[in-house]
C-alpha cells in the first residue's frame, strides 16, 4: 500500500507548485544545476537557447530552458546545507511524487544534479581560480544524520580516520562522508578539474577556522584539515553545501556532483572579491558536460 503524504508533510501551493520553490512538477527538467546566489541563475540561463519558465520565491530563483538540445533547470539555493535540505526534498518531490494523489510515482526518476559554487582552497595546488570537483564531501553540518540509511551511503572508514585525526570534539555534529556520482564526476571533471575531498561547513567564520572577534574552540583545526590524507586523497577546499547535495541525492537515488571555483586560498590568506565574472568559464564547462 502506497504512503499518502498529508498536507502538513508535503505542502502544495494553491497553484499546484511546491511550497518553498514555487515550481510545478512539469517545470522541472531531469538535469538540474544548483547555484547559491539567486543572481547567478540569470547568468547560467543567459547561455540557454530558449527559456521555458521562470519563477522566484525568497532566495529560490528557478529557470528552465534548453541548452544545446538539453532541457536544464537552474535553481538557486541560498547559502547552507539547511537550504539544501529544502531544495533537494522539494526537487525530489517534484520528480517522484504525484501531486494529485500525494503518493510516490510507480516509476521513479533519477535526476542529474550539479552544484556550481565558490570555495576556499586549502592546498598549495588549489590557488585562486582553480576548478575543484568534489570526489568526496565531509559534512560538518550533521544533516544526513537525521535520515535513516545514512550509514549505507557514507564512507564509514574515512569518517573514522578523519575524526581520529582531528581529535573530534563530541560537542560538534558527527561528520559524515559521501561520494559524488562517479559517472558525473568523470564526465564533468574530466581531466581538467582538481579532484579531492571537500568539507561542507555549517558556517562561514568559526566552522571554517576564520577568527574575527570571537576566538576559535580549536585554533589548530585548519592545520589538521590541511594535513589530513586518506588513500592518497587530500582535503582540497571548504564550502557550505556539497555534503547535503551529494548525501541526500545518494539516499534518494539521484546522481550528484559539486564543482567549485576557488575564490580564496586559506593557506596564502588571499581572496578575489571580484570573482563573479570569472565564474562563467566553470558555468559553461558544466553546461557543456552535464
Amino acid at each position: 500500500m502506497k504512503t499518502f503524504f498529508e498536507p502538513s508533510e508535503l505542502i502544495i501551493n494553491p497553484d499546484g507548485s511546491v511550497f518553498h520553490l514555487h515550481v510545478k512538477p512539469e517545470q522541472l527538467a531531469q538535469k538540474v544545476v544548483l547555484v547559491g546566489d539567486p543572481g547567478r541563475v540569470q547568468v547560467v540561463a543567459g547561455y540557454f537557447d530558449t527559456v521555458e519558465c521562470e519563477v522566484s520565491n525568497r532566495e529560490f530563483h528557478t529557470i528552465t530552458g534548453i541548452y544545446a538540445g538539453k532541457r536544464i533547470t537552474v535553481m538557486s539555493t541560498g547559502i547552507g546545507c539547511d537550504n539544501i535540505d529544502i531544495v533537494l526534498n522539494e526537487v525530489d518531490a517534484l520528480a517522484n511524487i504525484d501531486f494529485t494523489t500525494r503518493q510516490v510515482k510507480s516509476v521513479l526518476t533519477s535526476l542529474d544534479i550539479v552544484r556550481i559554487g565558490t570555495c576556499g582552497g586549502l592546498q598549495e595546488y588549489t590557488p585562486i581560480g582553480t576548478y575543484i570537483a568534489s570526489q568526496k564531501s565531509i559534512g560538518f553540518d550533521g544533516l544526513l544524520n537525521f535520515y535513516a540509511g545514512r550509514n549505507g551511503v557514507c564512507d564509514l572508514a574515512l569518517e573514522e580516520a578523519f575524526t581520529r585525526h582531528m581529535h573530534w570534539n563530541p560537542l560538534l555534529c558527527a561528520p559524515y562522508v559521501v561520494d559524488s556520482n562517479e559517472t558525473l564526476l568523470n564526465r564533468i571533471a574530466s581531466d581538467d578539474m582538481v579532484r579531492g575531498i571537500t568539507i561542507a561547513c555549517g558556517g562561514f567564520f568559526g566552522p571554517q577556522g576564520r577568527e574575527l572577534r570571537l576566538p576559535l574552540a580549536d585554533p589548530e583545526q585548519n592545520a589538521k584539515v590541511e594535513a589530513f590524507e586518506y588513500q592518497g586523497i587530500r582535503i582540497t577546499n571548504f564550502e557550505m553545501e556539497s555534503s547535503a547535495v551529494q548525501g541526500l541525492s545518494l539516499l534518494m537515488g539521484h546522481k550528484a556532483l559539486t564543482c567549485c571555483m576557488v575564490i580564496a586560498n586559506r593557506r596564502e590568506r588571499t581572496a578575489n572579491v571580484s570573482y563573479k565574472n570569472s565564474m562563467e568559464g566553470l558555468i559553461k564547462m558544466v553546461l557543456d558536460r552535464i
